[in-house]
């Protein structure tokens, strides 16, 4: 009776208020309970220190119901961000999970969940970039937010920018995300992240929006904000 208690709880925790808030974060997204983050984390750590195994297996046997709660979905991927397994582990979870990601809010949230991926990064680059070479909107933002997350460093910070450049996908929130990794590139690498903006092969749309995040930025200095906002393009 895990998951049915996870919702019981979850509906006893709801704000009217934080769910018209959230619906409005979230436009189009169904079934919001309205349930703080700081509550569905507590949940989910609570899972992953009882009984990991016993929950990802009833979420195995019983299906993901059509009619689930945006915060279950939520509780979920921060089950598997919390709980200790190995790399295989993670893995088949994440196989599973990764697909029913629909929107930007339960993709972000876990996906700066999971820093242990920063413990393995060979592994878990090759297995980011196996979402995003999938193309679809919401894998590849899932793969460019982990890579934001925990692969912008010394090692990985030209594969990340190439990441972005060589990016093939259409969908808005998976442009938004590459544009967000770019300014976060900025932020610990200005140089190498301004020589790729020089000559970036990042669509207008995601230049631009790159440009505003880094100008956003409390982390970038004003001349740098000065300087990459000459490369902004004209949008036709």
């Amino acid at each position: 009776m895990m998951i049915q208690d996870i919702r019981i709880q979850l509906e006893h925790l709801s704000e009217a208020g934080y769910k018209a808030f959230n619906e409005k974060l979230l436009p189009g997204v169904p079934n919001i309970l309205g349930v703080r983050l700081p509550e569905l984390r507590g949940i989910a750590k609570q899972i992953a220190k009882k009984d990991a195994d016993g929950y990802f297996a009833q979420v195995r046997a019983d299906g993901w119901p059509p009619n689930a709660y945006y915060e279950e979905k939520m509780i979920y991927g921060l089950v598997i961000g919390y709980a200790k397994m190995d790399d295989m582990g993670y893995k088949e979870q994440l196989d599973a999970f990764v697909p029913l990601i629909d929107n930007w809010g339960v993709c972000d949230s876990c996906c700066m969940t999971y820093k242990w991926m920063r413990k393995n990064q060979p592994f878990w680059w090759n297995y980011l970039n196996g979402w995003i070479a999938k193309g679809t909107q919401f894998p590849v933002r899932f793969g460019l937010v982990c890579i934001l997350g925990h692969f912008v460093d010394t090692v990985y910070i030209q594969k990340a920018l190439g990441v972005c450049g060589s990016l093939q996908c259409e969908g808005y929130y998976a442009k938004m995300a590459a544009a967000w990794l770019v300014s976060a590139c900025f932020a610990k690498f200005p140089q190498e992240t301004y020589t790729f903006l020089q000559s970036s092969q990042l669509d207008t749309f995601t230049h631009n929006k790159a440009i505003q995040k880094t100008c956003e930025s409390f982390r970038v200095s004003k001349e740098w904000k000065g300087m990459v906002r000459q490369l902004k393009r004209i949008e036709l």
